[in-house]
């Protein structure tokens, strides 16, 4: 871990290094901070941060073991996921449901909740990017065009959807100073369930005029922002489901 610190910084010229290993580790890496920091090997100007996660649990509440009893790998839970959900959907569930609490705590491998389309999972995030390029597809095949700007937001549903697509940047930009990727989480399951409620409530085909090409638009942003912040957090945006 020295030599690497020396290499990062000397020769990669790093200006912040971020190490995301198990909690159990937080005491060996404050003793290589400091005996790097005092060696010279970390100058003051170069962050580096331990960011410690939890432990994956099974429905005991215990580690999680195979079902022979062994260590459980990363291709042990894609394969189990695969087995209940497509690919893309399974590599969503997996991945997020690492992500949307606090990365030092512990958390239950349960695939029936990881690969539900409802409630806080990866893979309602994709069908509500999914849900955002349906209506888009269906006004193209319309002939309708999309346009850049949204011009009215007289209902509360879009006002609230607007609201949050306004927050975006902030949002991602607290992350990386932070390394709370959970707040990405709360932010894009906010985003969904707004989106969800926008179309219940605001039609936007069967509207007309400028408050159909505003909510059009609405639903751009918002299948934009949606994709980008899957792609951030690793996750495949589909365009059907």
């Amino acid at each position: 871990d020295l030599a690497a610190i020396r290499y990062r910084v000397g020769t990669l010229h790093a200006d912040r290094i971020i190490y995301v290993v198990g909690l159990p580790q937080a005491f060996h890496f404050e003793q290589v901070f400091a005996l790097a920091r005092k060696a010279g090997y970390l100058p003051d100007a170069v962050r580096a941060q331990h960011v410690g996660f939890g432990s994956v649990l099974g429905s005991d509440g215990k580690m999680l073991r195979t079902r022979e009893g062994g260590t459980v790998t990363l291709e042990y839970l894609l394969d189990e996921a695969e087995a209940v959900a497509a690919r893309p959907i399974a590599m969503a569930a997996v991945k997020y449901a690492d992500l949307p609490t606090s990365l030092h705590k512990d958390y239950v491998f349960d695939l029936d909740r990881m690969t539900a389309t409802t409630g806080n999972t990866g893979p309602y995030l994709q069908y509500a990017h999914a849900r955002s390029s349906r209506i888009l597809r269906n006004a193209a095949e319309l002939g309708l065009e999309i346009p850049d700007a949204v011009t009215l937001l007289d209902a509360p549903e879009e006002q609230a959807l607007a609201l949050l697509l306004s927050r975006f940047g902030e949002v991602v930009a607290d992350v990386g100073v932070n390394l709370q990727p959970h707040k990405l989480c709360g932010y894009l399951y906010d985003l969904a369930t707004a989106l969800s409620s926008f179309y219940e409530n605001c039609p936007v085909l069967k509207s007309e005029g400028e408050v159909r090409a505003s909510r059009l638009a609405v639903c751009a942003a918002t299948r934009k922002v949606l994709a980008r912040g899957l792609y951030l957090l690793g996750i495949e945006a589909p365009e059907q489901m």
